[in-house]
Order: structure tokens, then sequence, then C-alpha cells
């Protein structure tokens, strides 16, 4: 626990930008953070929360009261770090009690420098957020000076506008081998990218090259080219704020107009969606957390699902939409609020969800949209069995 030399709590206070202002007990690092506030339902995976690059720039809180009971280890990292700017949660487990635990998430938050807060009401706070809507907030745990932090927190950048692309990408491309016999191989724009996603393509059979944001169309197609090309192109999830990130947006029209078969997750969504022609916007408090309702519109399944999205893609729910590459439409809902959860062309090779099928602390309803991509890159190839993103997905992977 965050302590005075004396070995008393430190005092630590959370303001958000309207002024409200909750207290409690420093957790994690000591320090000051600023960043926009959002919070996550999941009552588990808090560890690939915190080194989910999509978190990137965000004060996460945990609205289950209980964090950390199952302490940290070395396999569920989503990436080499923790990314989010900021934690909050109320009751931080004294124990972890877990035969895989190899530490605790509080030692895990100062080695990465977390600036944290516990004791906080959690539900108070997230009732406000869903209310009010995210906003921008300070936590400190070394001055309890509110109107400094308020003001801090007053000027610093808002989400909307702000791009990370370049703090989680690859700083360059790497190779994750397929298991067992190399049958597909795709060319993945790190984004933001979660390990678990390269070994779901990978346990496929698909040979997954990742590649740095800054890739160009050259640098895509130049993947397997002794082998003719990548099969199929991967966009992943990623922080920030769809609208700018127009250099991805410009390759990825250039990947629909080659026909290349494409797959996007969460930001690949919103980047598929701007490709299209389509605009995107910001949700007022957005999805966070692992138990998600969403409905595959073309096969009319409900799936409990993973999200993590501020923003989300403008088009219509019902119908079909022009767009460049001949028509589209909306393949999945969520079905809280209505937002767009997955867009496809109707007869060309490109479809995306806002989720996460690979979600390595579950749900796994949506693990069949890697069998999807699978279909669609076999059949593009011309040998596989008719597929496409709007078909249902084959026997066994449901």
């Amino acid at each position: 626990m965050n302590q005075h030399a004396s070995g008393q709590p430190r005092e630590a206070v959370l303001v958000l930008e309207d002024g409200r202002t909750f207290r409690g007990e420093g957790y994690g690092a000591v320090g000051t953070t600023v960043a926009e506030i959002v919070f996550s339902t999941g009552m588990t995976g808090y560890q690939e929360t915190l080194t989910d690059p999509s978190y990137r720039g965000q004060i996460v809180v945990m609205t289950a009261p209980h964090i950390g009971n199952t302490g940290v280890n070395d396999v569920d990292f989503e990436s080499g770090r923790v990314w989010v700017d900021g934690y909050v949660v109320r009751d931080p487990s004294r124990v972890a009690s877990s035969w895989r635990s190899q530490g605790s998430l509080d030692d895990l938050l100062v080695e990465q420098g977390v600036v944290g807060i516990s004791g906080v009401d959690t539900r108070a706070l997230t009732r406000h957020l869903r209310e009010r809507g995210s906003m921008r907030a300070a936590i400190s745990s070394e001055t309890t000076d509110v109107g400094a932090l308020l003001a801090r927190a007053a000027a610093a950048p808002t989400m909307t506008g702000s791009s990370f692309l370049d703090d989680v990408t690859t700083p360059e491309a790497y190779v994750v081998p397929a298991v067992g016999e190399r049958r597909l191989t795709v060319a993945a724009v790190d984004l933001g990218i979660k390990g678990m996603t390269p070994r779901r393509m990978a346990e496929r059979g698909i040979e997954v090259h990742v590649l740095p944001a800054s890739s160009t169309i050259d640098d895509v197609l130049a993947v397997a080219a002794d082998r003719g090309g990548p099969d199929g192109v991967f966009m992943s999830n990623g922080p920030g704020d769809p609208a700018a990130a127009e250099h991805v947006v410009g390759v990825l029209r250039q990947v629909l107009e080659r026909r290349v078969p494409y797959f996007g997750i969460c930001l690949g969504n919103q980047m598929l969606g701007r490709a299209l022609g389509r605009g995107t916007y910001k949700l007022t408090y957005g999805h966070r957390g692992i138990n998600q309702p969403v409905q595959d519109r073309t096969t009319g399944t409900v799936e409990i699902t993973s999200h993590n999205h501020g923003f989300a893609v403008d088009a219509p729910l019902d119908g079909t939409f022009d767009t460049p590459y001949g028509p589209a439409h909306v393949t999945h809902v969520g079905l809280n609020d209505q937002v767009v959860e997955g867009v496809a062309l109707v007869d060309g090779p490109a479809f995306s969800v806002q989720y996460h099928p690979e979600a390595a602390a579950g749900p796994h309803d949506a693990d069949y949209l890697f069998d999807r991509f699978v279909q669609l890159m076999h059949t593009h190839r011309g040998d596989g069995a008719s597929a496409s993103p709007d078909d249902h997905p084959a026997e066994g992977s449901r």
C-alpha cells in the first residue's frame, strides 16, 4: 500500500474537471497524473486491462469493488508494460490468492510508475461519469490542493483529436509464427495490438507479420512477397480518436482497392468505417468491460463480449449504405444502446468488429470471428469453401 514513512496510509485525492472530488488513499506509485477518466465493468481480467495499449491516455475506474485478489503474473500481460495513466479502485486486496500469482498488483503499479487511488466510492464515481460523461481528471498522492489539481485537469488535452499511435505501436516489424503448419499469412498493422490477438490467429495456422502503424501500402504488400504477398490484412485495437489516424485510413483504402481480405478489431473497425466514408463520434462514456451484449445480425446470435472503446462508427443500422467499394452494412449492434459494433462490405472481402474476440480474460463467445477471417482468405484464394463475413461460421467455431 502507498504509505508515508511513518507507515500510515498516504492520503490521495481524485479531482474531476467538473469539480467533483473524491478522497482516499494512495495506491501504486506516489505522484500526480492527469488524463481522461473512464470506468471498466469487468469483474476479472484486471491485469489484461492494465496492459491493454488501448487504455493509453486514460485513468481507469474499476467498478468491481475488490481488485488485486489474484495478484499478477508474467503470463497475462497483453503487452510489454502497463498502459493506463492512472488507476482507481475501492478495496484493493491485501492478499493475492492464486497459484499463478507472482506478485501483488500494488507492487506492479509501483514498479511501472502508475499513480492510483483506493478507498474511493467507485459506485458513486461511476454513476457520476454515466450521467456527466467521461472527462478529464487528476489523481495525486503528493498534493491535496484541489484547486491546483482542478486547474491541471482543465488544462489537459481532451481525448477528441488525440493520437497515441506513435506511443503504442511496435517500433519494428516482427513475426508471430503459425502454430503447426502455416496455412495463411497476414499483415497485421499494430495500432496498439494485444498479445492474444496474433496468438489467436497463429492457433489457426496463420503466420502473422506485425507492422508499425506508420507502415505504407508498400510495406503491407511486401509481407510474404516471395509467396505472392499477404493473404489478408488486419488492423488492431488502439487508443485515441480515430479521426486523428488519417494515414492508417489511407493505407486501408488502398487495401480495399486491391480487394485484399481485411479484418479489423476495435480501432481497426473505426478505420474501416472511415475508409468506407462514414464518420466516427465520441460516446458519452463508452463501453469498457467484459459483459457487453452484442447481436451478430448475420446469424441472429447474441454474444456477451469484451469492449474497450470510447468512439463509434456512425452508420445506419438497417439496410445498406454506399461506399467507394460497393454497398456495406452494419453486421453487429450493441444491445444496451444500439451502437454500431461491426460493419462489412456486402460484396467485398472486408469486415470488422468494435469489440474484442481475442478476449484473454473472456468471454469467448466471439472467438468464431477469427474463423470467419480464415474462411474469407481461403475463399478469396479460391482454395476453400464458399464463405464471406456474412455466412454462418463453420461447424464447431462458435
